[in-house]
């Protein structure tokens, strides 16, 4: 169906790769779930070192887990709560090179070892969570928080409903 030529080159060539990628997944899809499933397999697959890759949802207050690729995960994370709650409240990009340094951090998999979450805000509002897991220490660096906030700013529009 689709078919992506996903750069094994440098973090920035990745990153406008995936961007194309979302682009085409998403671009005439107005279903907010069925684009999050899409970016979320999308980022699974091409992002290296990922344990888990999916989205939690701003609903009533609380962020409710929405669709990922991994192991099950925890349904309900409250505001301010781990590493998802801390990014929803202060709709900052949370980059934790160890989780379990991370003050209240929620272990959904004991195998996480870093994480990085990144706050999707349409028009002021919050809409919810991208959430990447990694098994590996410090997985994660400035220029994938700046990657994955670019693919969040065009996907946040196709999933604001």
């Amino acid at each position: 169906m689709y078919q992506f030529d996903i750069a094994a080159g440098s973090k920035a060539e990745l990153y406008r790769d995936l961007a194309a990628a979302l682009e085409a997944l998403t671009g005439d899809e107005p279903d907010a779930i069925a684009n999050m499933a899409n970016a979320s397999a999308l980022i699974g697959q091409y992002l290296p070192d990922l344990n888990w890759s999916g989205f939690y949802r701003l609903v009533e207050g609380e962020l409710v887990l929405g669709p990922f690729q991994g192991k099950a995960a925890c349904i309900r994370i409250a505001m301010g709560r781990g590493v998802c709650g801390t990014a929803a409240a202060t709709r900052e990009t949370q980059l934790v090179e160890d989780v379990h340094a991370f003050p209240g951090h929620i272990a959904c998999d004991a195998a996480s070892r870093s994480e990085l979450v990144v706050p999707i805000v349409v028009d002021g509002r919050l809409i919810g969570v991208l959430d990447l897991d990694s098994p590996a220490p410090a997985r994660f660096d400035a220029e994938d928080a700046a990657g994955c906030e670019a693919l969040m700013a065009l996907l946040g529009p196709r999933i604001a409903g």
